[in-house]
């Protein structure tokens, strides 16, 4: 009997360390995890830039064409339509879903034209296709175009499937985050 208790005992032992080991890994990866986003680092896993680890820096002048950023969209019908189909995924923005990352491609006051592609202020954007119809088959709205609003800047990704601004629209500048810099990042 004494030999049955010390297996016992020892099954018991193992199974607290296991579990020991399991809460420290979590910890540990919980900090890891903690420690990024407040460090500025953000892992994408969208096509619309490199897949991989990027950080972003605090934008401390105006925002301009061709800046690469971190932004958060708002919270608004055609956004949650997006999260509802899958294009948006869940994160640390005020509306729930993850900072987007896009290229600046105007500013407030350029005028877009949205047609088989985006025209910005008469010059063609290039890879700027719009899809009809996303990978379900569901149909695609672009954006109507017009002028960019005070305080607002347009979206854009070359990767033909991205969802940014042509179909989205302009987006407040109050949603940039800061301008976003790969680190570890591997384009399929």
């Amino acid at each position: 009997m004494t030999a049955q208790v010390s297996v016992r005992w020892l099954g018991s032992a193992q199974r607290s360390n296991a579990v020991a080991l399991l809460l420290g890994a979590a910890s540990v990866f919980g900090g890891g995890v903690a420690a990024a986003i407040i460090g500025g680092y953000r892992i994408n896993l969208t096509p619309s830039e490199p897949l991989g680890l990027w950080r972003f820096f605090a934008l401390d002048r105006p925002v301009s064409a061709g800046d690469l950023v971190f932004i958060c969209p708002p919270e608004t019908p055609v956004m949650r339509e997006a999260r509802e189909r899958g294009y948006l995924r869940a994160g640390i923005c005020p509306s729930g879903v993850a900072p987007l990352i896009k290229t600046v491609v105007a500013v407030a006051g350029q005028h877009v034209e949205i047609g088989a592609g985006v025209t910005i202020d008469g010059r063609p954007l290039p890879f700027s296709d719009l899809v009809e119809r996303d990978g379900r088959g569901r149909p695609m709205a672009p954006y109507s175009g017009g002028v960019v609003p005070a305080e607002s800047v347009f979206l854009h990704s070359s990767f033909r499937g991205s969802y940014d601004s042509r179909y989205f629209g302009p987006l407040p500048v109050s949603g940039i985050l800061g301008l976003a810099q790969p680190v570890l990042t591997y384009a399929p």
